[in-house]
């Protein structure tokens, strides 16, 4: 599993890395079952605190993507990747819904939040 840490955003890196584990599942390189790295050799891996990888963890068993179980570690979860997608899109939805009511409170067009997400949307 190759996961990359970058200092040139402002995105923490617990965040960086359940992006990334996330992205590796829903694109089917990780499949449900497959063993995660443990905490410390991820954490060894990638050269960060094992507390932030411990947070990373907790994120994606969070959001469904991971299970734990003690003694045996955590394994990619076997909930339905359609229902993991359709959790996703309730997310950015919501996200949508609050960003074009802002829109109209302040008079932007539509076609200049299209821009705006489209923009958005390319980067990084």
């Amino acid at each position: 599993m190759e996961i990359i840490i970058s200092s040139n955003t402002s995105k923490p890196i617990y965040e960086q890395i359940t992006s990334q584990i996330k992205a590796m599942i829903m694109k089917g390189e990780l499949k449900t079952g497959d063993p995660m790295p443990s905490m410390r050799l991820l954490a060894k891996t990638i050269h960060v605190s094992v507390i932030t990888v411990q947070r990373a963890y907790e994120d994606l068993q969070r959001d469904g993507f991971i299970e734990t179980t003690v003694g045996r570690g955590s394994y990619v979860s076997a909930r339905n990747k359609d229902y993991i997608k359709e959790e996703q899109q309730k997310k950015v939805e919501e996200h949508l819904t609050i960003a074009a009511e802002t829109a109209r409170m302040n008079d932007i067009q539509l076609e200049k939040l299209i821009e705006i997400l489209t923009i958005v949307y390319k980067e990084e």
